[in-house]
């Protein structure tokens, strides 16, 4: 009737060094994750014999000790610059909890032969794809800028329901116009520059109506499927230039 905790030590990689026995001995796997350059730790269940491993736990250190975050969503949007272009707020989901957060993109003149790429909590090589996506489908000049992405408050975004908001953002920056504070965006992009349908879209759209954002940008598959909630209007896109003409 005790319960004990073990801690391993973990390579670079992420993984528990070693061999695996210690992984297949207990009935529970957590990673603490987090770094000293971050203000929040996330804490996540990676193998649970007895529930699920869908949830997330969010920690911020304060003078304190740890101390748990009720609202991540609204502490992660609490110091969004408002007005300021190049930032669009996209509803994640990390394992079942539906998460806002600022993607923030910046695109500048580049004076090199090879334009810099700098990807900060999205995968790069699916940055690389969208760029080329809007080059090619939506007529957006990427190739002589120096083009920033950083997710604020150190998530990691990996779904490609972020597609949209990244592509909304880096447009902001290159036409220099603000996506207004209470729109978010959500959506995956094809490399036709079609916007497909996102999962758990229903409980996306009631944490964005939570904090009080009045408009969304979703796929318009999605649109079909959920009713509308009072005080929220959606806009359903079929392609990516569709969700330019609507912003900008």
């Amino acid at each position: 009737g005790i319960a004990a905790f073990l801690v391993g030590h973990v390579t670079k990689d992420g993984a528990i060094a070693g061999p695996r026995l210690l992984e297949h001995m207990v009935d529970v796997v957590l990673y603490f994750e987090g770094d000293k350059m971050q203000e929040y730790r996330l804490l996540r269940a990676v193998k649970n014999r007895f529930g699920s491993v869908n949830e997330l736990g969010v920690f911020q250190m304060t003078d304190k000790g740890m101390q748990i975050v009720e609202n991540p969503s609204e502490q992660l949007l609490s110091r969004r610059a408002k007005g300021a272009s190049g930032s669009v707020v996209f509803c994640g989901l990390e394992g079942s909890r539906p998460l806002l957060c600022d993607v923030q993109a910046l695109a500048s003149q580049s004076y090199f032969g090879t334009p810099r790429r700098t990807v900060n909590g999205a995968d790069g090589g699916r940055v690389a794809l969208l760029l080329a996506v809007l080059e090619k489908r939506a007529g957006q000049k990427t190739y002589n800028q120096d083009v920033y992405i950083n997710v604020a408050g150190g998530l990691e975004l990996s779904e490609p329901a972020a597609d949209l908001a990244l592509c909304m953002a880096v447009v902001s920056s290159l036409k220099d116009l603000p996506v207004g504070a209470e729109v978010a965006v959500m959506g995956e992009v094809g490399l036709a520059g079609e916007v497909r349908a996102i999962p758990q879209c229903d409980r996306r759209v009631a944490e964005c109506q939570r904090l009080g954002f009045t408009t969304i940008v979703l796929p318009r598959e999605n649109m079909r499927r959920i009713a509308c909630p009072d005080g929220v209007k959606f806009i359903g896109v079929d392609t990516v230039m569709q969700a330019i003409s609507v912003l900008f």
